[in-house]
């Protein structure tokens, strides 16, 4: 699996992931999850969570202490993908650059392929 996260990225996700630790009841081992679901105008939209499973089906990353996990239907839509987090006058978040993506829609949040 090949997902580049700016180090910009890997900050805001570490904290979320931080937040999300603080709110369990008891410590339990968080992933960040990328998925791809059918949506949005172009016709995917990209989802992004902590959560608390992993499938054995799941596919991992490491990078920089941070362990992402992507399923294995989405890995063939996100391959390559290089994940920043942009804040701007108009809103903050998470932008995908996606290789495999052949359009995308104004709002940047969903794809075509």
């Amino acid at each position: 699996m090949g997902l580049i996260f700016t180090d910009k990225a890997l900050e805001k996700v570490k904290e979320y992931i931080a937040e999300a630790a603080k709110e369990q009841d008891a410590p339990t081992k968080l992933y960040f999850r990328i998925a791809v679901k059918n949506g949005g105008c172009s016709g995917f939209e990209y989802v992004m969570s902590i959560d608390k499973v992993m499938s054995r089906t799941d596919l991992m990353q490491s990078q920089s202490g941070l362990e992402i996990v992507v399923d294995k239907k989405s890995i063939l839509y996100i391959d390559g993908c290089t994940i920043d987090y942009v804040e701007s006058m108009m809103g903050s978040g998470f932008k995908v650059s996606n290789p495999n993506a052949k359009g995308s829609c104004g709002c940047g949040q969903s794809f075509d392929v």
